[in-house]
């Protein structure tokens, strides 16, 4: 091989690195991404399937169900409510009634019954973050429940 052919093949090779390079920073970047969805949008199937998000609104009161370390509770935007099942200690601000944002995924629990199969959409969240005085709720929150409430 000639010098010029070897810096070719050089070239050729340093740019297609740098593409690979850049490919697989872009996909993990996309990968990493948690995206925000309220209780409506998964009602209307905007939210992915088996895909890690964050879903957030108010604990609705009455729904929290305590069974060892698993909690469920429905968290809701006024609109529409999801069903939240987690396991783990949640934060001590945790009460209903308040804002929360919790990221995990989204499952469907399916039954048979007189009427046909029937499914229902259960959150599986692996953390819960709950607002942390009065005055505060979560922006992506407040942002949902300002839009629902002007569609009212």
């Amino acid at each position: 091989m000639t010098k010029r052919q070897n810096r070719m093949l050089l070239v050729a090779l340093l740019v297609f690195g740098v593409f690979s390079a850049g490919y697989l920073g872009i996909k993990a970047f996309n990968e990493n991404l948690l995206y925000f969805y309220t209780p409506s949008d998964i009602a209307n199937g905007k939210a992915p399937a088996g895909k890690s998000f964050r879903v957030g609104g108010l604990v609705e009161k009455g729904s929290v169900k305590r069974q060892d370390m698993t909690v469920s509770f429905v968290v809701t935007d006024n609109n529409e409510s999801v069903e939240v099942t987690y396991e783990g200690i949640l934060p001590d601000l945790f009460r209903e009634g308040q804002g929360v944002v919790t990221s995990g995924s989204l499952t469907s629990k399916c039954s048979r019954n007189w009427f046909g199969r029937q499914c229902k959409y259960i959150f599986l969240a692996t953390d819960v973050l709950a607002k942390h005085d009065e005055n505060y709720m979560p922006p992506e929150v407040a942002a949902a429940l300002k839009i629902t409430a002007e569609k009212e």
